[in-house]
């Protein structure tokens, strides 16, 4: 039986606050009930490709929005999403590169070899080559395509850069997370250098300026030097709010009477955030794009609670695979919806947005093929049924395996000791380690700086492998049904398997000291050479089965990193 034990707070308590009993479907906290659910007067299917700004920040918890009942001020996005049509079962990535690599290929993990962690800004890896991104989808339909932002995709070598993969311009850093304003970036003690970049250049002259102002700023730009009579793809990836926790004083001044300084400061960087979108969706105005236009918002991954972030009350965090790291937030603000003002309950997942996004371009699909995302547009303009039925979490080989699972927990077609997760209808399958497991209330009950440590701790998971949840009934998931149902359990590991099947090797290459910046001008950037290039080729296949030869002159160093990183890197996101 489930023992449940609360730090700092009585159950009673909480539910003296209203948070266990918050009711999923309340109008006031995520719903907006349209005067007319038909909007019949709104215009036909529009004339011309729309201009798409898509719209992501970074670390983002669920809980963080107004619309959500946070105590955090987002007036923008609250405002954009009451116009529009707000996702609320809407799915995201649990980390950083995984939701970005689905977003610009349409495509699971599994199918990029990016089913482990993320990309490192020491390896040898990068979105894979072969993979047509939806950007460069985009040209191909006839649109300016423009990068600001995250990247997160990899660098090692000039063909992975985003101007390399369907970009006309990028401004932005390569790396997983920079310092706001000097835009330093440390992956480790001593391993440190500057990261932000315009087209393939070190824009070294940007240093100081804090980047969420800057990457508003030159999105304004972009509209001001362009044709609204010609469509233009705007990918504005925020850094915000990922860790450093860094804003102007201006914004933590409205948040002084929080009494958690963690929760202060991201607090700040969230507003700050929205009042940048605040800015883009006027500068859309002024250049005359806006009634021709496609806004999209979402999250990249859960929030991280230890740093500011809220998801309750979802379960779970940022790098986990309970709701509180999956679950996203996303809207859809646009003068060309059918049906506006409304939440959409239609399953959407972040690969649906290449096949949605090209098709709203007229661009061309037929030449595609293996997709995992879907269109999903009649969904969220017309309110139609969402094509998607099921979504792969993810299969994860790497991830170190639970201690308690076995092949024989997973009726001999499974080993329950694979971190993996899927989606089928209502039900949720979770096996393996899926993360950090707490529920975790707002940090601001009270204004004491030990309230950070106030969640109510599920004690029982520790010797699990096998998690079932009606995810529809219970979002919260706290009741766990493998043990009632074992006939679901072994269809969707049924599902688990069929996807394996598909699945190809995983890239995750050893770091190489080579990519230090010291040995790159000091930034980081592309650093592989030509030998490296070749003798990386096989980098998609298993470690035993690459090519041994050592070509470089640093061979022992990067021996050294290997067996370094094969027991360490595995633990780190």
């Amino acid at each position: 039986m489930a023992v449940y034990a609360l730090t700092g707070f009585s159950l009673v308590s909480l539910l003296s606050f209203g948070y266990l009993s918050w009711d999923w479907m309340k109008p006031s906290l995520v719903a907006d009930v349209a005067t007319d659910p038909m909007e019949k007067s709104l215009p036909p299917t529009f004339s011309r490709p729309p201009h798409i700004i898509f719209i992501l920040t970074d670390d983002q918890g669920y809980h963080d929005v107004g619309y959500h009942g946070s105590d955090i001020q987002t007036p923008t996005l609250d405002r954009l999403a009451a116009e529009g049509v707000k996702l609320e079962n809407y799915y995201i990535q649990p980390i950083c590169t995984p939701s970005r690599s689905q977003l610009i290929t349409g495509r699971y993990q599994i199918h990029t070899g990016l089913q482990h962690s993320i990309i490192r800004p020491r390896q040898p890896n990068c979105l894979p080559l072969d993979q047509v991104t939806l950007p460069q989808k985009l040209q191909e339909a006839g649109y300016s395509t423009h990068m600001v932002g995250k990247w997160h995709l990899g660098f090692y070598k000039k063909e992975c850069l985003p101007t390399r993969r369907g970009f006309d311009t990028f401004l932005g850093s390569l790396t997983g997370n920079v310092d706001y304003y000097t835009y330093d970036n440390c992956d480790g003690p001593g391993v440190c250098g500057y990261d932000l970049h315009e087209g393939e250049d070190v824009a070294w002259d940007q240093s100081g300026k804090y980047s969420t102002f800057l990457y508003a700023q030159r999105v304004s730009k972009i509209l001001a030097s362009h044709s609204p009579k010609e469509p233009i793809f705007i990918y504005v990836a925020f850094q915000a709010v990922h860790t450093p926790l860094q804003s102007p004083k201006e914004y933590i001044y409205r948040y002084r009477s929080m009494g958690n300084v963690a929760r202060r400061k991201y607090a700040a960087m969230v507003t700050c955030m929205d009042e940048a979108v605040k800015n883009i969706t006027w500068a859309l105005k002024k250049y005359g794009y806006y009634d021709n236009s496609v806004i999209v918002f979402s999250t990249d991954n859960g929030g991280q609670t230890f740093s500011g972030g809220s998801n309750w009350p979802l379960r779970g965090r940022k790098g986990t695979y309970w709701e509180g790291g999956v679950r996203g937030i996303g809207f859809v603000h646009s003068p060309l919806i059918k049906r506006k003002r409304r939440t959409s309950w239609a399953l959407v997942h972040i690969t649906d947005w290449y096949p949605t996004l090209v098709s709203l371009a007229r661009g061309n699909l037929s030449n595609v093929s293996g997709l995992d995302g879907y269109n999903v547009w009649p969904a969220i303009s017309e309110g139609k049924e969402s094509p998607r039925t099921e979504i792969l979490h993810n299969i994860d080989p790497l991830y170190n395996h639970a201690k308690y699972g076995s092949l024989e927990d997973g009726f001999g077609i499974w080993n329950t000791a694979v971190q993996a997760s899927i989606r089928v209808g209502e039900w949720k399958l979770l096996t393996g380690d899926p993360g950090y497991s707490d529920w975790i209330p707002p940090q601001t009950l009270t204004n004491f700086p030990g309230s950070w440590w106030n969640l109510e701790r599920l004690t029982d998971g520790l010797r699990k492998s096998v998690w079932l949840f009606n995810i529809t009934a219970d979002p919260y998931e706290r009741y766990d049904l493998s043990d009632q149902r074992p006939d679901v359990v072994r269809t969707l590991l049924m599902r688990l398997v069929h996807y394996n099947r598909t699945a190809i090797p995983v890239r995750y290459p050893a770091e190489n000291p080579r990519a230090h910046p010291d040995f790159n001008g000091g930034a980081w950037g592309p650093w592989a050479s030509e030998d490296d290039v070749e003798e990386w080729e096989g980098i998609g296949e298993p470690l035993k089965s690459r090519n041994k030869k050592k070509k470089c002159k640093i061979c022992k160093l990067r021996s050294f990193f290997r067996k370094l990183n094969t027991r360490l890197m595995s633990n780190r996101i």
